[in-house]
């Protein structure tokens, strides 16, 4: 009879519950998708949805909850398209690969993922660890551990002595002989496998490195490092699979052929000639500048000891040229996506790539939307996330001036809500 009689509670209290909406006073509003900024504007929200957008500031009743941004800039979550939650910039960091178990790498991610969300950044894209970024997204998902939403490439994918090869810089009797399971292929046939394991681990999509790299322990830092026939492999597979790819890339050779073969994304893109450029209009290939972590290593590389010696030629050469790219991409006409290479500077300083985007020519108001409503369409989540409109996800941000007015705002967000959860105000 009492079980009986908690149950009729329950079922009596629950409406009420899901009925209560959460109203939002938003001074300033930028949606995500138009060029239009918005005055006085309430959000409803039910749950983990916005419900409505009303003109004007509605009052409160009942049980509602009110929360009062009406001195902000209000905006959709930021979508950072690059980064890397498993590790962060340190002069230990090759030290650590033989220091540390995967156990350690976990725990640390769950501070960079806090990080990342208290920067007001609601969703990622981590473009290769271990394959403890799989955890960490299924963590954040269960509610087990607070952090952004995250699209996860697992391991990524490179040919033997590689950008993401794991055994560079090894002693020979540690090195061994890594395949397509441990993201290292040198055929088409290798590809395929490694695509496949890619998706047996439980990735979102796929990462590979193009070309050589600035922070592996190789001397190489921008020649290509796959085949037409390999790349095309792993895109004919990838699409297969419902992955889309993104390559890091910084010679023009390696980029070229990524670009050529399918790629969704190109990542960094430092020696991005014209004809790239123009390859990638007519593809509708997306250009992630991750102008933050270029600045980064280059000033970090004046730093005696703090990279290892195969390193710091290569920062010194590429860091300092990315932005000029970007500069010289935007204006051409290549579409822009939001990304920082995170991890390669401290996590939670994701904001700065507005101001050196907005440096380099591109409007504040095309750099909001190059974070919030681009990326949401290249993932599929276009209905989902990355705007703000009746139906959508509520991932809400707010900062204290008007970024389009002043965008080194954008740096330190003041209210971060992820799916009707506030978590900073």
């Amino acid at each position: 009879m009492l079980i009986r009689s908690l149950l009729i509670s329950l079922l009596l209290v629950a409406p009420g519950v899901y009925a209560q909406k959460t109203l939002v006073h938003c001074g300033t509003l930028i949606d995500g998708k138009s060029n239009d900024v918005q005055s006085q504007v309430t959000l409803v929200i039910e749950g983990n949805k916005i419900t409505s957008v009303e003109k004007g500031f509605k009052p409160a009743s009942g049980t509602d909850k009110l929360i009062d941004l009406s001195s902000k800039t209000v905006m959709p979550g930021l979508i950072d398209m690059h980064v890397h939650l498993e590790g962060e910039t340190n002069k230990d960091q090759a030290l650590q690969r033989f220091t540390l178990n995967e156990a350690d790498v976990a725990f640390r991610s769950t501070v960079n993922a806090k990080k990342t969300l208290m920067a007001g950044f609601t969703t990622v894209r981590d473009l290769g660890g271990s394959g403890v970024n799989v955890a960490l997204r299924n963590a954040i998902n269960q509610g087990i551990v607070v952090g952004p939403r995250i699209f996860t490439a697992g391991k990524s994918i490179a040919t033997t002595g590689g950008h993401a090869d794991p055994t560079n810089g090894y002693r020979k009797d540690l090195m061994g002989d890594p395949g397509p399971k441990e993201g290292v292929i040198n055929s088409p046939e290798d590809a395929r496998q490694a695509v496949r394991q890619r998706y047996k681990d439980g990735s979102d999509l796929i990462k590979i490195t193009a070309t050589g790299g600035v922070l592996s322990i190789a001397k190489d830092g921008s020649g290509p490092q796959f085949t037409l026939e390999e790349l095309k492999a792993i895109i004919e597979t990838a699409k297969d699979y419902g992955f889309h790819v993104a390559a890091h890339a910084h010679g023009a050779e390696g980029m070229k052929r990524a670009v050529e073969a399918g790629v969704t994304t190109i990542e960094h893109g430092t020696k991005m000639t014209e004809e790239i450029m123009d390859l990638m209009i007519k593809k509708g290939t997306y250009f992630v500048p991750t102008i933050s972590a270029g600045k980064f290593v280059a000033e970090q590389a004046k730093v005696p000891g703090y990279y290892h010696p195969l390193v710091v030629p290569k920062a010194l050469e590429i860091g300092p040229q990315i932005q000029a790219t970007f500069a010289k991409a935007y204006k051409r006409g290549v579409k822009i996506a939001f990304g920082t290479d995170a991890s390669v500077y401290p996590h939670g300083d994701n904001g700065k790539e507005f101001t050196y985007m907005v440096e380099a020519g591109m409007p504040a108001m095309e750099a909001i939307k190059s974070a919030t409503s681009v990326p949401a369409g290249i993932m599929g989540m276009a209905d989902k996330i990355g705007t703000i409109a009746p139906g959508m996800i509520a991932d809400i941000v707010g900062t204290d001036e008007n970024p389009v007015k002043n965008i080194r705002t954008m740096e330190t967000v003041s209210f971060v809500m992820k799916e009707g959860v506030v978590y900073k105000n």
